[in-house]
């Protein structure tokens, strides 16, 4: 799945009054995590924003902000109210389970004692890490909400990595990010994932351009780039392409879906009779005129067309102009002579 950005509706842990605003931009952008607090906004402007995040296929979260038992149980029967997908943080485990029990919410409580508001995160390392077997261990406990950063004279890389080894569920860390260093660290921990609520909506979040949509923007290139998610490939225009090269009847891979190679090729003349016995293949006319040549027809295909050769039909294509260019798709694996034996035979094609 990849590392998760939760982005909070949130400032200074209270969910904005403009909340909605800010939603709308999220989900224009493909955000597909996005949480909110119990406090700032009354319950029924949180069920709007749980309903309008789910309506668009996005997963929702409710972080608690309680410091008392009572608030806590109050906060997880809010959380069912509203109906969100996951609830973040709080301690009172034994309080808040049952509480959740049948609602099909998970829940990720917080490891380590809590304290203050907004929350700090107390003990050692090997003291948050022990709370944090404890709990992961617990029936109705799905992963742990880990405020790593705001764990003060800690080695927090060590926190993490710690916790999340020691939890074996999901590690979502809060708290306290506002940049690529410390996303990676995150990333590089093992946690699931992380939030960002204050540093997006302040626009702490290092970028040149203005406005919480730069701030998620920003975010989102930066979390693709840690998964792995980026694209390497620019566009290519296909007249440069056959530029490129004068060879007729050799193949160059301009591409490659999946087990499939895109390739260009030059037809001049008259090529084999040949199948492949595997292979389909695709013949998009670029420019000129090609005609392929059956067994019991003939078939002529024009600049813009193409026409499909299934594997095990015999064919022979015939370039119909001095030069016809021709788009392939087909399977990497596939000879241009097929089965038939031929000095134009090309195994080892170039790039282009």
């Amino acid at each position: 799945m990849g590392l998760r950005f939760i982005f909070m509706l949130t400032r200074n842990d209270k969910t904005v009054t403009d909340a909605m605003t800010h939603l709308e931009t999220a989900l224009s952008l493909g955000v597909r995590h996005i949480g909110f607090k119990d406090v700032g906004l009354p319950v029924e402007d949180l069920k709007a924003l749980n309903a309008a995040i789910q309506a668009k296929g996005a997963t929702s979260y409710l972080e608690v902000v309680s410091l008392d038992r009572d608030s806590e149980v109050a906060s997880a029967q809010a959380a069912v109210e509203i109906g969100v997908d996951i609830l973040l943080g709080g301690t009172r485990v034994d309080d808040v389970v049952p509480v959740l029990a049948g609602s099909g919410l998970k829940y990720y409580p917080f490891p380590g004692k809590i304290t203050g508001h907004p929350s700090v995160l107390e003990g050692t390392i090997e003291e948050i890490a022990a709370s944090a077997a404890d709990l992961a261990s617990r029936d109705g406990v799905h992963g742990l909400d880990l405020l790593a950063y705001r764990s003060p004279d800690q080695d927090v890389p060590k926190l993490m990595e710690a916790v999340c080894k020691a939890a074996g569920k999901p590690v979502i860390v809060a708290g306290s990010i506002a940049d690529e260093t410390r996303i990676a660290v995150v990333h590089g921990a093992g946690a699931a994932g992380f939030t960002i609520g204050t540093a997006a909506l302040n626009e702490e979040y290092p970028t040149d351009e203005k406005g919480v949509e730069a701030q998620l923007t920003a975010i989102l290139r930066d979390v693709a780039d840690l998964n792995g998610h980026l694209s390497p490939f620019g566009k290519k225009g296909l007249d440069a392409a056959f530029d490129a090269f004068s060879e007729t009847w050799s193949p160059r891979v301009a591409g490659q879906v999946n087990d499939m190679q895109i390739k260009l090729a030059k037809f001049a003349g008259s090529f084999t009779w040949h199948f492949h016995e595997h292979e389909d293949e695709l013949f998009l006319v670029h420019k000129g005129r090609l005609l392929m040549r059956f067994r019991d027809r003939e078939e002529v295909v024009e600049a813009g067309e193409f026409i499909v050769v299934p594997h095990g039909v015999e064919h022979c294509p015939v370039a119909l102009t001095e030069i016809c260019e021709v788009i392939l798709l087909e399977p990497a694996t596939t000879v241009n002579t097929g089965t038939a034996v031929d000095d134009r035979r090309v195994e080892e094609l170039a790039t282009v």
